[in-house]
C-alpha cells in the first residue's frame, strides 16, 4: 500500500533498450524498464511502450501485483479488520475495482493475506472482509497467478477449486 515514491526507494530501477516493433525511437532509446524490489528480489519489467515513463508505470504496477501474490503479511485468522482502503472501495457486499485500477494490487494483497490466513477458506475470508464469496473470488480471478495460488492451496487441503 506504499505510494510509488516510497516503494521505489526500496527498489533498483534499470533502463535499457527494447527490441521488436516500434521503430527507430524504441530501438535507439532506453525505454525498457526493469524494477527490482531489493528486500525480496522480486522484479518486473515493461518494454511495450515507446515512452520510458509509461513503461516505468507499467513495470511498477506489475511489481505491485507480484508482491501482492508472493509476500504475505501476518494477519489474524479470526480478528482481522479490513483496511481503510478496502472499506473505501467496498459497497455493501460488493467490491468493484478493475484489474487495471491503481488500487487493485493493494486490494489483491489484502485479499490474499486473509485467504491464506484462513487456510484458503474463501467463504470465511469473504465474511471477514465484508464481501460476498463471489465478489472475493472475482477479485482474485482477475489475476490468473493469484487465482492459481488460491486453487492450488484449496486442492492441497481437499477443498474444491474455485471456478
Amino acid at each position: 500500500m506504499l505510494d510509488d515514491a516510497a516503494l521505489l526507494e526500496q527498489c533498483e530501477v534499470v533502463f535499457g533498450r527494447a527490441s521488436g516493433p516500434g521503430g527507430q525511437h524504441r530501438n535507439k532509446v532506453e525505454t525498457a524498464v526493469t524494477i527490482t524490489h531489493t528486500p525480496s528480489g522480486i522484479s518486473a519489467g515493461a518494454s511495450e511502450r515507446r515512452q520510458q515513463n509509461q513503461n516505468r508505470a507499467e513495470a511498477l504496477r506489475r511489481l505491485r501485483l507480484k508482491l501482492a501474490m508472493k509476500i504475505q503479511a501476518n494477519v489474524s485468522r479470526d480478528r482481522y479488520q479490513p483496511s481503510a482502503l478496502w472499506e473505501s472501495r467496498r459497497q455493501g457486499k460488493q467490491m468493484s475495482v478493475a484489474h487495471g485500477h491503481r488500487d487493485y494490487p493493494a486490494l489483491l494483497a489484502e485479499a490474499m493475506n486473509v485467504v491464506i490466513a484462513r487456510n484458503f477458506d474463501v467463504a470465511g475470508a469473504a465474511g471477514q472482509l465484508g464481501v460476498s464469496m463471489s465478489q472475493l473470488a472475482k477479485l482474485i480471478r482477475h489475476e490468473k497467478h493469484a487465482f492459481a495460488i488460491v486453487n492450488k492451496g484449496r486442492t492441497e487441503r481437499g477443498l474444491p477449486a474455485l471456478k
